[in-house]
Protein backbone atom coordinates (compact mmCIF):
# COMPACT_ATOMS: atom_id res chain seq x y z
CA UNK A 1 0.00 0.00 0.00
CA UNK A 2 1.43 3.46 -1.06
CA UNK A 3 2.38 5.76 2.25
CA UNK A 4 -0.57 7.54 3.23
CA UNK A 5 -3.30 6.06 1.67
CA UNK A 6 -6.01 4.81 3.40
CA UNK A 7 -7.26 1.37 3.10
CA UNK A 8 -10.27 1.03 0.76
CA UNK A 9 -11.99 -1.62 3.23
CA UNK A 10 -11.20 0.66 6.16
CA UNK A 11 -12.39 3.60 5.08
CA UNK A 12 -13.77 4.08 1.31
CA UNK A 13 -14.47 7.93 1.74
CA UNK A 14 -10.99 8.74 3.07
CA UNK A 15 -9.34 6.38 0.41
CA UNK A 16 -11.01 8.22 -2.02
CA UNK A 17 -10.00 11.68 -1.34
CA UNK A 18 -6.85 10.52 -0.33
CA UNK A 19 -5.97 9.19 -3.99
CA UNK A 20 -7.11 12.29 -5.18
CA UNK A 21 -4.66 14.23 -2.79
CA UNK A 22 -1.62 12.27 -3.28
CA UNK A 23 -1.79 11.42 -6.73
CA UNK A 24 -1.62 15.37 -7.18
CA UNK A 25 -4.78 15.25 -9.17
CA UNK A 26 -7.00 18.04 -7.25
CA UNK A 27 -6.94 19.99 -4.05
CA UNK A 28 -9.62 21.76 -2.25
CA UNK A 29 -10.11 25.45 -3.39
CA UNK A 30 -10.05 28.53 -1.20
CA UNK A 31 -13.78 28.82 -1.34
CA UNK A 32 -16.30 26.07 0.61
CA UNK A 33 -17.05 23.59 -2.03
CA UNK A 34 -14.60 24.62 -4.89
CA UNK A 35 -11.96 22.66 -6.12
CA UNK A 36 -8.40 23.07 -7.61
CA UNK A 37 -7.67 20.62 -10.82
CA UNK A 38 -3.91 20.26 -10.78
CA UNK A 39 -2.18 19.22 -13.78
CA UNK A 40 -2.25 15.53 -13.51
CA UNK A 41 -5.60 15.54 -12.94
CA UNK A 42 -6.04 18.01 -15.56
CA UNK A 43 -4.24 16.49 -17.63
CA UNK A 44 -6.83 13.24 -17.70
CA UNK A 45 -9.71 15.20 -17.93
CA UNK A 46 -7.72 17.06 -21.24
CA UNK A 47 -7.87 13.14 -23.03
CA UNK A 48 -11.30 12.47 -21.44
CA UNK A 49 -12.63 15.36 -23.39
CA UNK A 50 -10.67 14.89 -26.80
CA UNK A 51 -12.06 11.47 -27.59
CA UNK A 52 -15.40 13.08 -26.57
CA UNK A 53 -14.72 16.01 -28.35
CA UNK A 54 -13.32 13.85 -31.46
CA UNK A 55 -16.54 11.87 -31.42
CA UNK A 56 -18.96 14.48 -31.41
CA UNK A 57 -17.56 16.15 -34.58
CA UNK A 58 -17.48 12.81 -36.07
CA UNK A 59 -21.19 13.17 -35.64
CA UNK A 60 -21.45 16.97 -37.18
CA UNK A 61 -21.72 19.08 -34.17
CA UNK A 62 -19.62 21.76 -33.64
CA UNK A 63 -18.39 23.89 -30.62
CA UNK A 64 -19.38 27.37 -29.52
CA UNK A 65 -19.41 29.53 -26.58
CA UNK A 66 -22.69 30.76 -25.19
CA UNK A 67 -21.96 33.55 -21.69
CA UNK A 68 -21.70 32.40 -17.74
CA UNK A 69 -24.19 35.07 -16.69
CA UNK A 70 -27.96 35.04 -17.29
CA UNK A 71 -30.46 36.97 -16.48
CA UNK A 72 -32.74 35.89 -13.92
CA UNK A 73 -35.98 36.30 -15.67
CA UNK A 74 -34.32 33.58 -18.15
CA UNK A 75 -34.82 30.72 -15.82
CA UNK A 76 -38.50 32.21 -15.03
CA UNK A 77 -39.43 31.04 -18.52
CA UNK A 78 -39.28 27.50 -18.02
CA UNK A 79 -41.40 26.35 -14.82
CA UNK A 80 -40.14 23.37 -14.50
CA UNK A 81 -36.34 24.40 -15.36
CA UNK A 82 -36.03 27.08 -12.83
CA UNK A 83 -37.79 24.53 -9.74
CA UNK A 84 -35.33 22.17 -10.63
CA UNK A 85 -32.35 24.55 -10.24
CA UNK A 86 -33.58 27.25 -7.88
CA UNK A 87 -31.91 25.39 -4.98
CA UNK A 88 -28.54 25.46 -6.67
CA UNK A 89 -27.98 29.21 -8.29
CA UNK A 90 -25.61 31.59 -7.52
CA UNK A 91 -26.79 35.14 -8.46
CA UNK A 92 -24.98 38.25 -9.05
CA UNK A 93 -26.69 40.81 -7.22
CA UNK A 94 -23.78 44.09 -7.77
CA UNK A 95 -21.20 45.27 -9.61
CA UNK A 96 -18.91 46.66 -7.74
CA UNK A 97 -16.57 46.54 -4.81
CA UNK A 98 -15.65 49.54 -2.64
CA UNK A 99 -13.25 50.53 0.07
CA UNK A 100 -15.04 51.65 3.48
CA UNK A 101 -13.25 55.07 4.58
CA UNK A 102 -13.74 54.26 8.33
CA UNK A 103 -11.71 50.87 8.83
CA UNK A 104 -10.55 50.45 5.13
CA UNK A 105 -11.74 47.08 4.66
CA UNK A 106 -13.36 46.27 1.05
CA UNK A 107 -17.25 45.91 0.70
CA UNK A 108 -20.19 45.77 -1.90
CA UNK A 109 -20.83 49.69 -2.99
CA UNK A 110 -24.44 49.46 -2.34
CA UNK A 111 -25.07 52.04 -5.44
CA UNK A 112 -23.97 49.40 -7.78
CA UNK A 113 -26.92 47.13 -7.49
CA UNK A 114 -28.12 45.51 -10.58
CA UNK A 115 -31.38 46.33 -12.11
CA UNK A 116 -31.96 42.57 -13.03
CA UNK A 117 -29.66 40.04 -10.70
CA UNK A 118 -27.53 38.05 -12.98
CA UNK A 119 -27.55 33.82 -12.44
CA UNK A 120 -23.93 32.28 -12.96
CA UNK A 121 -24.20 29.44 -15.30
CA UNK A 122 -25.90 26.14 -13.81
CA UNK A 123 -26.99 24.89 -17.31
CA UNK A 124 -26.96 26.45 -20.39
CA UNK A 125 -30.46 26.20 -21.99
CA UNK A 126 -32.17 29.09 -21.58
CA UNK A 127 -29.14 31.41 -22.67
CA UNK A 128 -28.46 29.22 -25.68
CA UNK A 129 -32.62 29.04 -26.44
CA UNK A 130 -32.33 32.95 -26.60
CA UNK A 131 -30.01 32.97 -29.13
CA UNK A 132 -31.83 30.11 -31.17
CA UNK A 133 -34.72 32.69 -31.67
CA UNK A 134 -32.58 34.85 -33.44
CA UNK A 135 -31.05 32.17 -35.32
CA UNK A 136 -34.11 30.17 -36.20
CA UNK A 137 -36.55 30.89 -38.90
CA UNK A 138 -37.05 28.47 -41.63
CA UNK A 139 -36.37 24.20 -41.95
CA UNK A 140 -33.60 25.60 -43.83
CA UNK A 141 -31.64 26.92 -40.48
CA UNK A 142 -32.36 23.03 -38.99
CA UNK A 143 -30.64 21.12 -37.30
CA UNK A 144 -28.30 23.43 -35.15
CA UNK A 145 -25.87 20.73 -33.71
CA UNK A 146 -24.26 22.68 -31.18
CA UNK A 147 -21.56 21.38 -28.23
CA UNK A 148 -20.01 23.91 -25.54
CA UNK A 149 -17.11 22.92 -23.64
CA UNK A 150 -17.36 25.65 -20.35
CA UNK A 151 -17.53 25.59 -16.08
CA UNK A 152 -20.94 25.66 -14.32
CA UNK A 153 -21.74 26.46 -11.08
CA UNK A 154 -24.10 24.76 -8.43
CA UNK A 155 -23.93 25.86 -5.27
CA UNK A 156 -24.10 22.46 -3.63
CA UNK A 157 -24.58 21.90 -0.01
CA UNK A 158 -22.53 18.93 0.84
CA UNK A 159 -19.00 18.69 -1.70
CA UNK A 160 -17.09 15.98 -2.79
CA UNK A 161 -13.94 16.25 -5.02
CA UNK A 162 -14.82 15.22 -8.45
CA UNK A 163 -18.09 14.07 -7.83
CA UNK A 164 -20.22 16.87 -6.37
CA UNK A 165 -18.49 21.05 -6.31
CA UNK A 166 -19.65 23.97 -6.86
CA UNK A 167 -18.03 24.72 -10.05
CA UNK A 168 -17.22 21.81 -12.50
CA UNK A 169 -16.43 21.13 -15.85
CA UNK A 170 -17.98 19.90 -18.30
CA UNK A 171 -19.47 19.66 -22.20
CA UNK A 172 -23.29 20.17 -22.74
CA UNK A 173 -24.77 19.36 -26.24
CA UNK A 174 -27.92 21.69 -27.27
CA UNK A 175 -29.42 20.98 -30.53
CA UNK A 176 -32.55 21.94 -32.35
CA UNK A 177 -34.37 20.33 -34.85
CA UNK A 178 -37.40 20.10 -37.21
CA UNK A 179 -39.16 16.77 -35.86
CA UNK A 180 -39.26 14.77 -32.96
CA UNK A 181 -38.23 11.80 -34.55
CA UNK A 182 -34.56 14.04 -35.50
CA UNK A 183 -34.36 15.19 -31.89
CA UNK A 184 -35.12 11.47 -30.26
CA UNK A 185 -32.62 10.01 -32.47
CA UNK A 186 -30.45 12.63 -31.36
CA UNK A 187 -31.27 11.78 -27.76
CA UNK A 188 -30.14 8.13 -28.28
CA UNK A 189 -27.44 8.70 -30.67
CA UNK A 190 -25.27 10.79 -27.89
CA UNK A 191 -26.55 8.15 -25.23
CA UNK A 192 -25.16 5.43 -27.51
CA UNK A 193 -21.44 7.69 -27.68
CA UNK A 194 -21.54 8.31 -24.17
CA UNK A 195 -21.65 4.85 -23.19
CA UNK A 196 -18.90 3.56 -26.18
CA UNK A 197 -16.54 6.24 -24.85
CA UNK A 198 -17.02 4.67 -21.29
CA UNK A 199 -16.57 1.35 -22.09
CA UNK A 200 -13.68 1.65 -24.70
CA UNK A 201 -11.36 4.72 -23.38
CA UNK A 202 -12.89 4.52 -19.61
CA UNK A 203 -12.85 1.14 -19.45
CA UNK A 204 -15.80 1.46 -17.62
CA UNK A 205 -18.86 -0.97 -18.43
CA UNK A 206 -22.63 0.87 -17.99
CA UNK A 207 -26.24 0.40 -17.62
CA UNK A 208 -28.32 2.59 -20.21
CA UNK A 209 -31.49 3.33 -20.17
CA UNK A 210 -34.06 6.48 -18.90
CA UNK A 211 -34.87 7.97 -15.89
CA UNK A 212 -38.20 7.79 -13.98
CA UNK A 213 -40.12 10.70 -14.00
CA UNK A 214 -39.20 11.96 -10.38
CA UNK A 215 -35.53 11.93 -11.38
CA UNK A 216 -35.05 13.37 -15.28
CA UNK A 217 -33.44 16.74 -15.84
CA UNK A 218 -35.83 19.97 -14.99
CA UNK A 219 -37.45 20.72 -17.99
CA UNK A 220 -36.99 17.08 -20.06
CA UNK A 221 -39.60 15.22 -21.49
CA UNK A 222 -37.70 12.14 -21.04
CA UNK A 223 -34.17 11.61 -19.47
CA UNK A 224 -31.35 9.18 -20.76
CA UNK A 225 -28.69 8.18 -18.86
CA UNK A 226 -25.55 5.87 -18.25
CA UNK A 227 -25.19 4.30 -14.97
CA UNK A 228 -21.66 2.79 -13.75
CA UNK A 229 -20.73 0.65 -10.47
CA UNK A 230 -18.47 2.14 -8.07
CA UNK A 231 -15.56 0.14 -6.19
CA UNK A 232 -17.91 0.59 -3.68
CA UNK A 233 -21.25 -0.92 -5.29
CA UNK A 234 -22.62 2.26 -5.51
CA UNK A 235 -23.89 3.88 -8.53
CA UNK A 236 -22.76 6.85 -10.63
CA UNK A 237 -24.92 8.78 -13.31
CA UNK A 238 -21.95 9.17 -15.51
CA UNK A 239 -24.18 10.77 -18.38
CA UNK A 240 -27.47 12.20 -18.90
CA UNK A 241 -28.94 12.91 -22.29
CA UNK A 242 -32.19 14.45 -22.71
CA UNK A 243 -35.27 14.59 -25.05
CA UNK A 244 -36.50 18.39 -24.50
CA UNK A 245 -39.59 18.09 -26.83
CA UNK A 246 -40.62 21.28 -27.56
CA UNK A 247 -40.85 23.08 -23.82
CA UNK A 248 -37.69 25.44 -24.23
CA UNK A 249 -39.15 26.39 -27.88
CA UNK A 250 -42.16 27.60 -26.58
CA UNK A 251 -41.01 29.14 -23.24
CA UNK A 252 -38.61 30.91 -26.03
CA UNK A 253 -41.23 31.24 -28.63
CA UNK A 254 -38.82 29.27 -31.12
CA UNK A 255 -40.98 28.49 -33.70
CA UNK A 256 -39.92 27.27 -37.63
CA UNK A 257 -41.71 28.05 -41.27
CA UNK A 258 -41.89 24.15 -42.12
CA UNK A 259 -41.58 22.70 -45.73
CA UNK A 260 -45.70 23.30 -46.20
CA UNK A 261 -44.93 27.10 -45.18
CA UNK A 262 -46.68 26.25 -41.62
CA UNK A 263 -45.18 27.60 -37.80
CA UNK A 264 -44.13 24.82 -35.61
CA UNK A 265 -42.66 25.17 -32.42
CA UNK A 266 -38.51 23.19 -32.63
CA UNK A 267 -37.69 20.47 -31.53
CA UNK A 268 -34.27 20.03 -28.96
CA UNK A 269 -32.18 17.33 -27.13
CA UNK A 270 -29.60 18.68 -24.39
CA UNK A 271 -27.07 16.44 -22.95
CA UNK A 272 -23.69 16.17 -20.73
CA UNK A 273 -20.76 14.84 -19.39
CA UNK A 274 -18.38 16.21 -17.09
CA UNK A 275 -15.10 15.74 -14.52
CA UNK A 276 -17.15 13.38 -12.37
CA UNK A 277 -16.14 11.01 -14.83
CA UNK A 278 -12.41 11.43 -13.35
CA UNK A 279 -14.11 10.69 -9.60
CA UNK A 280 -15.61 7.70 -11.42
CA UNK A 281 -12.41 6.20 -13.07
CA UNK A 282 -10.85 6.43 -9.46
CA UNK A 283 -13.73 4.75 -7.90
CA UNK A 284 -14.27 1.95 -10.58
CA UNK A 285 -10.19 1.10 -10.69
CA UNK A 286 -8.37 2.33 -8.27
CA UNK A 287 -7.03 -0.18 -5.27
CA UNK A 288 -4.86 0.30 -2.04
CA UNK A 289 -1.93 1.35 -3.78
CA UNK A 290 -4.04 4.42 -5.69
CA UNK A 291 -4.86 4.71 -8.95
CA UNK A 292 -5.59 2.38 -11.92
CA UNK A 293 -5.47 4.07 -14.74
CA UNK A 294 -6.57 2.64 -18.30
CA UNK A 295 -3.95 3.21 -20.95
CA UNK A 296 -6.58 4.99 -23.29
CA UNK A 297 -6.19 8.19 -20.57
CA UNK A 298 -2.83 7.50 -18.84
CA UNK A 299 -1.06 10.67 -19.24
CA UNK A 300 1.74 8.72 -19.12
CA UNK A 301 1.46 5.32 -20.58
CA UNK A 302 4.95 4.21 -19.86
CA UNK A 303 7.62 5.25 -17.19
CA UNK A 304 10.91 4.36 -17.18
CA UNK A 305 12.78 4.24 -13.95
CA UNK A 306 16.82 3.96 -14.44
CA UNK A 307 18.80 1.95 -11.68
CA UNK A 308 21.84 4.71 -11.25
CA UNK A 309 24.38 6.03 -8.41
CA UNK A 310 25.97 8.52 -10.89
CA UNK A 311 25.42 10.43 -13.48
CA UNK A 312 28.18 8.07 -15.68
CA UNK A 313 25.85 5.03 -14.47
CA UNK A 314 22.82 7.34 -15.83
CA UNK A 315 25.08 7.71 -19.48
CA UNK A 316 25.12 3.89 -19.88
CA UNK A 317 21.60 3.47 -19.10
CA UNK A 318 20.34 6.34 -21.59
CA UNK A 319 22.60 5.26 -24.10
CA UNK A 320 20.62 1.62 -23.62
CA UNK A 321 17.42 3.20 -24.33
CA UNK A 322 18.27 5.50 -27.37
CA UNK A 323 19.84 2.27 -28.96
CA UNK A 324 16.84 0.19 -27.94
CA UNK A 325 13.91 2.08 -27.50
CA UNK A 326 14.13 4.28 -30.27
CA UNK A 327 10.65 3.19 -31.62
CA UNK A 328 8.97 3.71 -28.40
CA UNK A 329 10.59 7.37 -28.40
CA UNK A 330 9.54 8.37 -31.84
CA UNK A 331 6.25 6.95 -31.12
CA UNK A 332 2.99 8.78 -30.06
CA UNK A 333 3.07 6.79 -26.73
CA UNK A 334 2.69 9.06 -23.70
CA UNK A 335 6.08 8.10 -21.50
CA UNK A 336 8.33 9.54 -18.89
CA UNK A 337 12.26 8.65 -18.17
CA UNK A 338 12.31 9.43 -14.40
CA UNK A 339 15.92 10.13 -14.23
CA UNK A 340 15.33 12.35 -10.87
CA UNK A 341 18.74 12.02 -8.59
CA UNK A 342 18.40 12.01 -4.50
CA UNK A 343 15.30 9.98 -5.27
CA UNK A 344 15.37 6.14 -4.50
CA UNK A 345 13.75 3.52 -6.90
CA UNK A 346 11.43 2.10 -3.98
CA UNK A 347 9.99 6.13 -3.52
CA UNK A 348 9.42 6.30 -7.40
CA UNK A 349 7.78 2.84 -7.59
CA UNK A 350 5.24 3.76 -4.93
CA UNK A 351 4.65 7.51 -6.76
CA UNK A 352 4.06 6.00 -9.84
CA UNK A 353 1.71 3.26 -8.76
CA UNK A 354 -0.28 5.59 -6.89
CA UNK A 355 -0.24 7.77 -10.27
CA UNK A 356 -1.73 4.63 -11.25
CA UNK A 357 0.88 4.44 -14.54
CA UNK A 358 -0.42 1.39 -16.81
CA UNK A 359 3.68 0.09 -17.72
CA UNK A 360 7.05 0.94 -15.35
CA UNK A 361 9.99 -0.27 -17.61
CA UNK A 362 13.39 -0.61 -15.26
CA UNK A 363 16.41 -0.51 -16.29
CA UNK A 364 19.83 -1.00 -14.46
CA UNK A 365 23.12 -2.62 -14.79
CA UNK A 366 21.96 -6.15 -14.68
CA UNK A 367 18.95 -5.36 -17.16
CA UNK A 368 21.90 -4.35 -19.56
CA UNK A 369 24.37 -7.30 -19.46
CA UNK A 370 21.21 -9.21 -19.85
CA UNK A 371 20.07 -7.14 -22.71
CA UNK A 372 16.39 -7.19 -21.19
CA UNK A 373 14.37 -4.71 -19.31
CA UNK A 374 12.06 -5.42 -15.87
CA UNK A 375 8.30 -4.84 -16.79
CA UNK A 376 5.83 -4.02 -14.23
CA UNK A 377 1.80 -4.03 -14.93
CA UNK A 378 0.05 -1.85 -12.74
CA UNK A 379 -3.73 -3.58 -13.66
CA UNK A 380 -2.39 -6.33 -11.78
CA UNK A 381 0.31 -5.20 -9.94
CA UNK A 382 2.73 -7.93 -11.48
CA UNK A 383 6.62 -8.05 -12.72
CA UNK A 384 8.22 -9.96 -15.62
CA UNK A 385 11.51 -9.86 -17.19
CA UNK A 386 11.49 -9.39 -21.05
CA UNK A 387 13.98 -9.63 -23.88
CA UNK A 388 14.79 -5.96 -25.20
CA UNK A 389 14.13 -7.33 -28.48
CA UNK A 390 10.93 -6.47 -29.78
CA UNK A 391 10.09 -4.82 -27.16
CA UNK A 392 8.13 -1.70 -28.52
CA UNK A 393 5.87 -4.55 -30.09
CA UNK A 394 5.26 -6.14 -26.75
CA UNK A 395 4.77 -2.88 -25.14
CA UNK A 396 1.83 -2.37 -27.56
CA UNK A 397 0.02 -5.42 -26.91
CA UNK A 398 0.53 -4.83 -23.39
CA UNK A 399 -1.05 -1.84 -23.21
CA UNK A 400 -4.15 -3.27 -25.45
CA UNK A 401 -4.32 -6.10 -23.08
CA UNK A 402 -4.31 -3.41 -20.07
CA UNK A 403 -6.96 -1.74 -21.15
CA UNK A 404 -9.44 -4.97 -22.00
CA UNK A 405 -8.30 -6.61 -18.61
CA UNK A 406 -9.40 -3.29 -16.46
CA UNK A 407 -12.70 -3.17 -18.74
CA UNK A 408 -13.32 -6.80 -18.22
CA UNK A 409 -12.38 -6.74 -14.52
CA UNK A 410 -15.30 -4.23 -13.95
CA UNK A 411 -17.64 -5.85 -15.98
CA UNK A 412 -17.27 -8.54 -14.19
CA UNK A 413 -17.21 -6.84 -10.87
CA UNK A 414 -20.85 -4.96 -12.42
CA UNK A 415 -22.14 -8.39 -12.88
CA UNK A 416 -21.46 -9.98 -9.72
CA UNK A 417 -23.23 -7.57 -7.87
CA UNK A 418 -26.51 -7.09 -9.73
CA UNK A 419 -28.85 -8.76 -8.51
CA UNK A 420 -32.52 -10.04 -9.19
CA UNK A 421 -35.40 -9.79 -6.45
CA UNK A 422 -39.23 -10.34 -6.24
CA UNK A 423 -39.35 -10.08 -2.30
CA UNK A 424 -39.15 -7.08 -0.65
CA UNK A 425 -37.14 -8.07 2.66
CA UNK A 426 -34.82 -10.01 0.35
CA UNK A 427 -34.37 -6.67 -1.65
CA UNK A 428 -33.94 -4.39 1.61
CA UNK A 429 -31.14 -6.31 2.46
CA UNK A 430 -29.58 -6.63 -1.37
CA UNK A 431 -29.82 -3.20 -1.07
CA UNK A 432 -28.17 -2.85 2.34
CA UNK A 433 -25.30 -5.31 1.35
CA UNK A 434 -24.65 -2.66 -2.35
CA UNK A 435 -24.70 -3.28 -5.51
CA UNK A 436 -27.82 -2.83 -8.36
CA UNK A 437 -31.22 -4.78 -7.90
CA UNK A 438 -33.11 -5.46 -10.66
CA UNK A 439 -37.41 -5.37 -9.52
CA UNK A 440 -40.55 -4.77 -10.74
CA UNK A 441 -41.96 -1.08 -9.90
CA UNK A 442 -45.65 -0.29 -10.15
CA UNK A 443 -44.56 3.21 -11.91
CA UNK A 444 -46.28 5.02 -9.20
CA UNK A 445 -44.32 8.12 -7.26
CA UNK A 446 -45.78 7.10 -4.13
CA UNK A 447 -44.05 3.53 -4.44
CA UNK A 448 -40.66 5.16 -5.35
CA UNK A 449 -40.62 7.56 -2.53
CA UNK A 450 -41.65 4.84 -0.16
CA UNK A 451 -38.31 2.62 -1.14
CA UNK A 452 -36.17 5.71 -0.87
CA UNK A 453 -37.22 6.50 2.43
CA UNK A 454 -37.08 2.63 3.72
CA UNK A 455 -33.80 1.72 2.30
CA UNK A 456 -32.39 5.48 0.78
CA UNK A 457 -31.82 3.82 -2.67
CA UNK A 458 -33.21 5.24 -6.12
CA UNK A 459 -34.26 4.21 -9.40
CA UNK A 460 -30.84 4.43 -11.19
CA UNK A 461 -32.66 3.87 -14.67
CA UNK A 462 -35.50 2.08 -16.41
CA UNK A 463 -33.21 -0.05 -18.41
CA UNK A 464 -33.46 -0.74 -22.25
CA UNK A 465 -33.23 -4.79 -21.80
CA UNK A 466 -36.33 -4.49 -19.19
CA UNK A 467 -38.43 -7.20 -18.87
CA UNK A 468 -41.95 -6.77 -17.16
CA UNK A 469 -43.62 -10.23 -17.86
CA UNK A 470 -45.41 -11.82 -15.19
CA UNK A 471 -42.80 -9.25 -12.37
CA UNK A 472 -45.14 -7.64 -9.66
CA UNK A 473 -43.94 -4.25 -7.89
CA UNK A 474 -41.64 -5.37 -5.15
CA UNK A 475 -43.53 -3.38 -2.37
CA UNK A 476 -47.09 -3.41 -3.42
CA UNK A 477 -47.11 -6.55 -5.05
CA UNK A 478 -49.31 -5.34 -7.66
CA UNK A 479 -48.58 -5.93 -11.93
CA UNK A 480 -45.24 -4.12 -12.52
CA UNK A 481 -45.36 -1.26 -15.34
CA UNK A 482 -41.66 -1.51 -15.26
CA UNK A 483 -38.27 -3.05 -14.30
CA UNK A 484 -36.32 -0.94 -13.03
CA UNK A 485 -32.75 -0.77 -11.47
CA UNK A 486 -32.32 0.51 -7.78
CA UNK A 487 -29.13 0.90 -6.02
CA UNK A 488 -27.95 3.65 -3.40
CA UNK A 489 -25.70 6.18 -5.52
CA UNK A 490 -23.79 9.25 -5.15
Amino acid sequence: MSKGITKKSEDYNKWYTDVITKAGLADYGPVKGSMVIRPYGFAIWELVKDEFDLQFKKTGHSNAYFPLFIPKSFLAKEADHVEGFAKECAIVTHSRLMSDEKDGTIKVDPSSKLEEEVIVRPTSETVIWHMYKKWINSYRDLPILINQWANVVRWEMRTRLFLRTSEFLWQEGHTAHASEKEARDETLKILDIYKNVSKRHLAIPVITGRKSESEKFAGAVDTYCIEAMMGDKRALQAGTSHYLGQNFAKAFDVKFQTEDNTEEYVYASSWGVSTRLIGAIIMAHGDDNGLRLPPSIAPVQVVIVPFFKNQNELDVINKFIDNNLDELVQSSLRYHIDDREKVSPGFKFNEWELKGVPIRLEIGSKEIDNNQVTIFRRDINSKETIDINNIYNFIIDTLSEIQNNMYNHANQFLNDNTFNSNDYDDFKNKINNGGFVRCGWDGTLETEQKIKEDTKATIRCIPFDESVEGKLCILTGSPARHEVIFAKSY
